[in-house]
């Protein structure tokens, strides 16, 4: 009797406990933990650099909105901007790395290169997000194949555990990230498909090999 009463009040203690930390938390606080949660659904135990970023709080954005050109911010009016990120983009033919800027509103995703709009995923149609275990910042939006995209999106992000969360939770689409070891197929444009191989080496690298494959190190 002793052991059942000392172990219904050690459970009430840690509710009473969890109650008064819940409560605690400020809404910031609170947003930060339940982006870190998805983080981990996600990467736990898959990628590269996973535990390291755990001290790391997601900032809301890495640009603000008067960051972008006004031109940009006239064609996507009307949506509420939620997350903007540098990024290196990847062309799907040539492999060639361009400059480039991750806007994420609460609908689409969009690549911006100054004032000009490169693509638009709507997050309707997103139909996955794929990195590779590694620690590289890689990551591929696999758009449907339609008139309207011109084939999937190769992108490299510093920040690559921040702006995959922020992008699956803004889509809803968690369940379609897929975390890949050696390498991914992405699909070029016109019924064509191309191919990415992951590995390790002395340096960090990105480069068209002599197969005409996409190399990242």
């Amino acid at each position: 009797f002793l052991m059942q009463t000392s172990e219904m009040l050690r459970k009430i203690c840690m509710r009473n406990l969890v109650r008064k930390y819940c409560r605690g938390l400020t809404a910031e606080r609170k947003v930060q933990l339940q982006q870190k949660v998805v983080t981990s659904a996600v990467f736990s135990g898959k990628k590269e650099g996973y535990l390291e970023s755990l001290s790391q709080p997601f900032l809301d954005t890495r640009l603000r909105e008067s960051d972008l050109n006004p031109k940009v911010l006239q064609l996507i009016r009307g949506e509420n901007i939620k997350y903007v990120t540098p990024v290196i983009k990847y062309d799907r033919n040539g492999f060639k790395a361009r400059e480039r800027l991750l806007v994420l509103t609460q609908s689409s995703a969009y690549v911006v290169e100054m004032a000009k709009i490169k693509q638009k995923i709507e997050y309707s149609t997103l139909k996955g997000i794929s990195t590779s275990n590694l620690s590289d910042g890689i990551v591929v939006i696999h758009v449907p194949e339609d008139n309207k995209q011109k084939g999937d999106v190769i992108l490299q992000c510093e920040h690559i555990f921040e702006t995959v969360t922020k992008l699956c939770i803004l889509a809803n689409k968690q369940s379609l990230v897929k975390v890949v070891k050696g390498s991914l197929r992405f699909r070029v444009g016109s019924g064509k498909e191309g191919t990415m191989v992951f590995t390790v080496g002395p340096e960090p690298q990105v480069f068209k090999d002599k197969t005409g494959q996409l190399t990242v190190v």
